[in-house]
């Protein structure tokens, strides 16, 4: 690995700032994002549907989804240090090796996903009492999480592929089985819900089974790559354990990442089902708004890795600024967008007039803070791309001391609240200052990420950091 090492006029680089690098940036991106959208969107239409069955059944999804999307995001090493890794190789001009090494972490989800489902479904009890909700929300989401725990592995598959193609500089082939996967997602929801009558179980069954068939297809993708280039399919216990080693950093700044929304989660829970469910919903928009945003950090992984793959360290750092102006313009369009229709949307996903309130005040909340998660996200994803993980973690870390005195004092203060005589208000208001809370974390982690981008710690060059 060589540090700073400059080979921008080498075939195959493109110009910094030049219309090209724009084009590429466009090209990752627009796929990545429509791609990254679908599971938001599949995540709104799941709320929507449960959310007509009852403010219990939408209470305990918001606990269900938090202890899920934990229990698989925690290792979403698996698409991001899958992508840094084989974005190097092909930057190295080894096809083949970037195939490899993908296949490496498609075997290494396997393994975690097989031994976390197990674990989830098993526990799943006493996972959702951890968030303190009412009985009847509890007894909810102890349903959807036992079924949804059969997907994990899928799910983990779906994020090692897709950090495969991501790295092979493909993000149209992750969009098709979105779009597919979704889509399918969204119709078996409303048939076993609704048309068999199953309840919050039946969404869940429909997730698992729209899962699986993603899984499948990005599977077989890979698989032919493979075999055109000659590259192994075996698992090679050594190198997956190596992949698995190389992941904990990222492992480590994801939990701390995890933590900070689970605990924000435990204190909308503590304020009771209506503010709770509305959370649930808020938190899903908000989602949904970031994953747009988050299309420019894949993009910025892709292209990181590659450029500093192939040494070219000023075309890693001309990306990153244009990335950035993007992230932060795109955040102030979608946060406009979100404010023009903040009182329109909690109708789509309830009818208790309560939630509908909550919902619109914390609505506001998220659609201003879209700049700052813009900006957030793309610098997020330029570090990963450029394999800078451990610096990654120990800032995560250290921003999660920070936080947790923050949102526990919120804890207190938003029950003082909810004690006051109007109720109705109060919840809007408890809402509001919790997401604040979380506002202020995220320009926490915009600050320490622009100050680590400034520097040159990050930008190592060669096939491997």
């Amino acid at each position: 690995m060589t540090r700073n090492r400059n080979l921008s006029d080498e075939p195959g680089n493109l110009p910094p700032g030049s219309g090209d690098q724009r084009r590429e940036i466009v090209r990752l991106a627009v796929p990545a994002f429509l791609a990254l959208v679908a599971e938001p969107l599949f995540l709104l239409a799941d709320s929507a549907i449960i959310g007509h069955l009852g403010t219990t059944q939408l209470a305990g999804l918001g606990i269900a989804s938090a202890a899920l999307i934990t229990a698989a995001n925690v290792f979403v090493f698996l698409a991001y240090g899958t992508t840094s890794i084989v974005a190097r190789q092909v930057g190295a001009g080894s096809e083949r090796g970037a195939v490899g090494a993908g296949v490496d972490g498609m075997w290494l989800a396997v393994a975690i996903g097989i031994v976390t489902g197990a674990g989830v479904a098993i526990y799943a009890a006493p996972l959702c009492a951890l968030f303190g909700a009412s009985p009847a929300a509890l007894e909810q989401a102890v349903t959807y999480l036992r079924v949804s725990a059969i997907g994990i592995p899928s799910m983990l598959v779906v994020l090692a592929v897709t950090g495969v193609l991501r790295g092979l500089q493909d993000t149209r082939t992750p969009l098709a089985a979105s779009v597919v996967g979704f889509s399918a997602n969204i119709a078996l929801n409303l048939f076993f819900v609704y048309g068999l009558h199953m309840g919050i179980a039946g969404s869940a069954w429909g997730t698992v089974l729209a899962q699986s068939g993603m899984a499948a297809a990005l599977v077989i993708v890979v698989t032919r790559r493979a075999r055109r280039l000659g590259a192994s399919l075996r698992p090679h216990p050594g190198r997956v354990l190596k992949a698995a080693r190389d992941g904990v950093p990222l492992l480590v700044r994801t939990l701390a990442l995890r933590f900070v929304l689970l605990v924000t989660t435990w204190v909308a829970a503590g304020m009771g089902d209506v503010p709770l469910a509305a959370y649930q919903v808020s938190a899903t928009v908000w989602s949904f708004l970031v994953f747009a945003l988050d299309a420019l950090a894949i993009a910025g992984q892709a292209m990181t890795g590659k450029a500093l793959g192939a040494g070219d360290v000023i075309g890693a750092r001309a990306a990153t600024r244009t990335m950035l102006w993007w992230g932060v313009i795109g955040g102030g369009v979608l946060g406009i967008l979100l404010l023009a229709t903040h009182s329109l949307l909690p109708a789509l996903f309830t009818s208790d007039p309560a939630v509908q309130s909550a919902l619109g005040a914390a609505l506001i909340v998220v659609a201003l803070s879209q700049p700052i998660s813009g900006f957030v996200f793309v610098l997020d994803g330029v570090l990963i791309g450029a394999g800078d993980g451990r610096w990654l973690a120990f800032a995560q870390v250290g921003l999660l001391v920070l936080y947790l005195p923050l949102i526990l004092a919120v804890r207190s203060v938003t029950e003082s609240l909810l004690a006051g005589p109007d109720l109705v208000a109060a919840q809007g208001h408890a809402l509001s200052v919790l997401w604040w809370t979380f506002v202020i974390f995220m320009s926490m982690r915009g600050i320490a990420l622009g100050w680590r981008a400034r520097g040159d710690a990050w930008l190592i060059t060669g096939a491997t950091r």
